[in-house]
């Protein structure tokens, strides 16, 4: 129930902030498109009966955010390079990336967290591991990777991965 109205209350504030339209139509619309959407939520539960779970914690969500900005900005830079250089990279190249989250929302920031870095997109998921392309491969990315996967791990917490 309470993850119902936080659902609701979360899906209305998102919904406001990125319409910018607060006239009585367009409210009564986005609030049928809410309840439709939670309600749709709800069934989805009871059929499947999976729950996914929040094991991650806010304060070091935040601080990874931070980080992960300053990363996306540092590699549009890169990529802005790229493009107006004209030339079409030679170094572009598919590998693997091994995956040390235990929870099922950490790896999806995880694997979000490459697509987000322009120049590279995961294309995969496996078991522990993801594919992902990059635009311009360099020896360094498996560390920088390396980097971003222990401070994802970073963000669970201690009960991560652990049954629901």
């Amino acid at each position: 129930m309470i993850r119902g109205i936080i659902a609701l209350l979360g899906l209305a504030v998102l919904w406001l902030l990125m319409s910018g339209l607060y006239k009585p139509l367009i409210l009564i619309f986005g609030a049928l498109s809410v309840l439709l959407t939670v309600f749709i939520l709800n069934r989805m539960d009871k059929v499947d009966g999976h729950k996914l779970g929040y094991d991650i914690g806010i304060f070091a969500t935040l601080k990874y955010l931070g980080w992960l900005l300053i990363e996306i900005a540092k590699s549009n830079w890169a990529v802005t390079k790229v493009i107006l250089s004209g030339k079409i990279p030679d170094q572009q190249k598919m590998f693997e990336v091994p995956v040390t989250q235990k929870s099922e929302i950490a790896q999806v920031v995880f694997a979000n967290s490459i697509t987000l870095t322009p120049g590279t997109i995961t294309v995969e998921s496996e078991d522990d591991i993801f594919i992902v392309h990059a635009l311009e491969f360099d020896n360094s990315d498996m560390a920088a990777l390396a980097d971003m996967d222990s401070r994802v791990s970073a963000i669970e917490t201690e009960n991560a991965g652990g049954s629901q």
